[in-house]
């Protein structure tokens, strides 16, 4: 992640993409492994989610932990930056209800 000039972008940057969101609101609820984000996204492909994943790790929203088993076991849980930005996604997530109740009053 880099910084922009204004902190908003630097943040819009972070969680831009497909369904970066969506994925920090379900691990709120808890940690996951891999298949059950695949059923909670169903509109959404592995391997875009696979690389969503792979961004919010790198810019320190998400842990990755694999277990030393066979099969592999991973786990996806937030950091402590994934949670503090917690109450700014469900308030952006409440502005969406706002505009989607407007779009259908069209």
């Amino acid at each position: 992640m880099k910084k922009s000039y204004c902190p908003i972008d630097t943040f819009i940057n972070a969680i831009k993409g497909k369904r970066k969101g969506t994925i920090i609101l379900h691990l709120f609820q808890g940690t996951k492994r891999y298949n059950e984000l695949v059923k909670l996204m169903p509109d959404i492909s592995e391997r875009m989610l696979t690389k969503q994943l792979k961004e919010l790790e790198h810019d320190g929203l998400i842990k990755r932990t694999v277990f030393p088993e066979v099969p592999p076991r991973v786990e996806y849980s937030l950091t402590a930056l994934g949670k503090d930005i917690h109450p700014v996604l469900k308030g952006m997530y409440k502005g969406g209800l706002l505009f989607e109740e407007r779009i259908v009053s069209l």
